[in-house]
């Protein structure tokens, strides 16, 4: 056997498992046919941001790399909504969410993700049990009772117990092990930025509601001494692709048109990524020798920092099955188990992801008020509010440890 593991996939989820799978002794091949961007202004850098939420710390730091990430954090102590549904882009309904009602913790801890990709690269270099080849990618899969044989993209094949594909919403591993899935397209894209503001974020995430999806503001280290923010705004398309053609002024004049002017004039201190958005569910996670974790498994809209957090809950349980059946490693028994302990979460997240985009994107002005009035009703009842951050965080039923700084 030449691996215990293959992960296809060398993103921020599948450099993570190579990191957590390394860590607890599982000899580890990581692939991924783009070498990770490691620079914020470096052509191809993922200009978009990441919320770790409570649990996905415990296992960051079970995965042996919270260490190197925690100086970069920002906490995220309040999320507030914002409802600017009206005729102008102005706040109707303003509700803030604090950690500090469910826990002495914040609600999470936010790094730019082309920084995640440095770190976690950085680590895996000073892993033994780790062979992390970027540039590389899988192109073919045998499988069969007792082992997998993946080909790659030099023309080698090696032998592993275990495949994790977390190679993304087109999954070549997820393809290979004839697994489907079920999407749904809306229509939108996101546009992923960062910006610098004169009024401080104050480690508040804020996401503003108007007709065509969220603008949201996740908070970010300071740039040059400015305020700056993490920006992913979600427009219809035709209008996404529109505002991605603007000059840098009118781009600036738009966009601090549609933050409500809440931090004052917001300036551009990023290039701009442009993505679609689709939420998508696969119709298993496993097949044989085979797990799907990250977007190979569930792919959500950007809202309420859900979906590495998701990813990372994949990791967890995968890990732990792994470490219980070492022996077993990749057999069906153990799979099986994987798909029966997350396949539920999984859909019930992502059907819940769904319907709040589409209230966020409605444009029918009863419908608009309805969502205000949803909002206020929502935060109004103390007790519910508090469960509903609980479900957010993905934290019932399970004791999150202080934080280490």
């Amino acid at each position: 056997m030449d691996y215990d593991i293959v992960i296809s996939g060398g993103g921020i989820a599948g450099l993570t498992a190579a990191a957590a799978f390394g860590t607890q002794g599982f000899s580890v091949l990581c692939v991924d046919p783009t070498p990770p961007v490691t620079d914020r202004e470096a052509a191809g850098a993922d200009l978009r941001s990441t919320a770790f939420l409570q649990p996905a710390r415990g296992f960051l730091e079970r995965a042996g790399i919270w260490d190197r990430l925690a100086n970069h954090a920002m906490p995220l102590q309040v999320m507030r909504i914002v409802d600017a549904g009206g005729t102008d882009p102005e706040p109707r309904v303003t509700r803030e969410f604090d950690a500090s009602e469910i826990s002495d913790a914040p609600f999470g801890w936010n790094l730019p993700n082309w920084l995640l990709r440095r770190e976690l690269s950085a680590h895996l270099a000073d892993l033994g049990t780790v062979d992390f080849r970027p540039g590389m990618a899988t192109t073919g899969l045998f499988t069969r009772t007792a082992s997998a044989r993946v080909s790659l993209s030099d023309g080698s094949r090696v032998i592993t117990r275990l495949v994790v594909a977390a190679d993304g919403r087109d999954s070549p591993m997820r393809r290979a092990a004839d697994i489907g899935v079920t999407t749904t397209r809306f229509g939108q894209k996101a546009l992923a930025f960062a910006v610098t503001h004169p009024v401080p974020h104050q480690n508040v995430s804020t996401e503003i509601h108007r007709t065509g999806g969220p603008f949201t503001f996740v908070p970010l280290p300071d740039i040059d001494g400015q305020p700056s923010s993490a920006i992913v705004w979600m427009e219809e398309a035709a209008k996404a692709d529109a505002l991605m053609q603007l000059d840098v002024p009118e781009f600036e004049e738009a966009m601090s048109a549609r933050s409500c002017q809440l931090f004052g004039p917001l300036k551009l201190a990023s290039r701009r990524g442009l993505w679609p958005i689709i939420a998508q569910v696969a119709h298993r996670l496993s097949g044989e020798r085979v797990a799907l974790v990250a977007e190979a498994a569930h792919v959500l809209p950007p809202i309420g920092a859900q979906g590495l957090n998701m990813s990372l809950a994949d990791l967890d349980v995968l890990l732990d099955l792994a470490m219980a059946q070492r022996g077993t490693l990749g057999s069906v028994e153990m799979l099986d188990a994987y798909h029966a302990k997350r396949i539920a979460d999984i859909r019930a997240r992502v059907a819940g992801i769904t319907l709040l985009n589409r209230a966020s994107m409605v444009s029918d002005p009863l419908l608009r008020d309805a969502r205000a009035a949803g909002l206020d009703a929502l935060y109004a009842l103390k007790p519910l509010r508090a469960k509903l951050m609980q479900v957010g965080l993905g934290t019932i039923g399970r004791q999150i440890p202080e934080p280490s700084r």
